[in-house]
């Protein structure tokens, strides 16, 4: 059974003006388990794509299917609450709360599912430590560098125990140590807890850690290749 499903997805912006063709018909299954990297140029569609898979945007046409449920006529209630159980999301702008923590960001999306107060506490404090900011959790994003603020999203998407996370242009506002550590960090979680990562990129160094590469062009699938690559995690 996939993780992620689309048949025939299709975007079109502006229909009745000047018609934009993001998506021309997508077939695509992720299976559970997989650490795969969308890739092409600019207005390929690989963004879009991101945003039909987590529920961020309506298709003109076609399905989605998160765990076999067709989530492309969901109301907009219903598909908020299925991302807040099923979908993590890490932004390329990061998108914390700057008047938050790191604790505090990481537990608000738990807050939102109601969890016990004791529950998300620990669990906050799991994440910080698993991606090496268990000394800096009650420091503010204005106080952490732009590489902690990203892990600090990486915690924060996990924290809801979602089927998968979605990363759309994760490194791109990261110098090189800062890009490799965040990639060491998420490539062991993907390999010691098998937690799904689909990322939309440009970054080389993230399609040289991917294990599958997925290539769009002007709205279509142009190449899918799946490799063996060097494990980079400690």
């Amino acid at each position: 059974m996939a993780l992620v499903k689309t048949q025939n997805l299709t975007k079109v912006y502006n229909p009745d003006t000047v018609p934009v063709h993001a998506l021309r018909g997508v077939d695509l299954e992720i299976n559970r388990g997989e650490f795969t990297a969308i890739q092409g140029p600019s207005g390929s569609g690989k963004t879009t794509l991101l945003n039909m898979i987590g529920g961020l945007d309506y298709p003109t046409s076609g399905n989605v299917y998160i765990n076999e449920v067709d989530i492309s006529n969901m109301k907009d209630s219903e598909r908020i609450a299925f991302r807040l159980k099923h979908i993590g999301f890490v932004f390329q702008h990061y998108n914390l709360i700057p008047v938050f923590t790191a604790r505090e960001n990481v537990s608000f999306i738990m807050l939102l599912q109601k969890r016990d107060k004791q529950d998300i506490d620990r669990r906050a404090e799991e994440l910080l430590h698993s991606v090496g900011l268990g000394e800096r959790m009650d420091a503010r994003p204005s106080q952490l560098s732009g590489g902690q603020q990203q892990r600090v999203a990486v915690a924060r998407a996990l924290a809801s125990e979602p089927s998968f996370i979605l990363a759309d242009e994760p490194t791109a506002n990261l110098d090189s140590a800062s890009a490799m550590n965040l990639l060491d960090i998420m490539e062991k979680m993907n390999r010691e807890q098998g937690i799904t990562f689909v990322f939309s990129t440009h970054d080389a160094r993230v399609i040289e850690r991917a294990r599958r590469v997925i290539t769009m062009v002007d709205g279509a699938v142009s190449e899918d290749e799946t490799k063996e690559v060097e494990q980079h995690g400690t």
